[in-house]
């Protein structure tokens, strides 16, 4: 079966030169982006439940934009005045940068780890007297409190956004010959928009073990994966394999 329309259960990239678009183009396919998940905020309220009080804490850790955009929500519900002094542990560069839009940047203390929340964890162990706030979702990844924990720091975790499936059902009729998934969110956003999905002649996509897993235990057959040694992205993935099956 030869793939013509792939749709990706993830916002459209922003950017002019994203990998999608030349995909498109080179493999003569058309790709949609929809949002399967989306991101809500918690109210103010629902965060003083959980008994936070941002003026106690001397450190913040950000691990994704999201993170950053709702805890200056929250402070400004709050009417909370971030110190200068507030020192922000990011997990990413890109993390980092996203903060110029609320804060200046050279004037603030930023820590900036490479890419996984280990590679952060030695400069949180450095800071490790700091009381440190981590605002997150409602699904944080287990990695990130056990290895707070093990670094024997003062933390809190509270939940300033949520995780929530998006509304599908204008999908109804509509079929695709790839449909490509990059969380465990998003496989249960499929169920429950469609209980009844067939899989039948759609190849499904999917990035990371955690999605596989749960691509398997909703009973889908995984017909791309990524990343691999050979192909680290999922476009490289899908392109990989676009070019096998129409070549037949």
């Amino acid at each position: 079966m030869k793939v013509k329309t792939i749709l990706v259960s993830q916002p459209e990239p922003k950017v002019e030169n994203s990998p999608y678009f030349e995909l498109e183009e080179k493999q003569k396919v058309k790709i949609d982006f929809i949002p399967f998940i989306h991101v809500e905020g918690v109210p103010s309220k629902e965060v003083r439940q959980q008994k936070v009080d941002l003026s106690k804490h001397t450190a913040i850790i950000l691990t994704s934009r999201n993170a950053v955009d709702h805890f200056f929500r929250i402070a400004e519900e709050m009417r909370y005045k971030v110190p200068d002094t507030l020192k922000y542990f990011c997990l990413s560069e890109a993390v980092a940068y996203y903060l110029q839009k609320y804060v200046v940047y050279r004037k603030r203390k930023i820590y900036v780890g490479k890419r996984t929340f280990a590679e952060l964890a030695p400069l949180i162990k450095k800071y490790k007297n700091e009381k440190f706030l981590l605002p997150s979702s409602d699904m944080l990844k287990p990695d990130v409190p056990k290895t707070l924990n093990k670094l024997g720091v003062e933390w809190q975790k509270a939940v300033f956004y949520r995780t929530v499936v998006s509304d599908l059902s204008h999908l109804k009729d509509v079929t695709y010959d790839i449909l490509v998934f990059f969380s465990p969110s998003g496989i249960k956003s499929l169920f429950e928009n469609f209980p009844d999905f067939k899989q039948n002649d759609t190849r499904i996509a999917v990035f990371g073990n955690t999605t596989i897993k749960a691509a398997k235990e909703h009973g889908l057959t995984v017909n791309i994966k990524a990343p691999t040694p050979e192909t680290p992205s999922m476009t490289m993935a899908i392109n990989k394999y676009i070019s096998e099956v129409n070549k037949k």
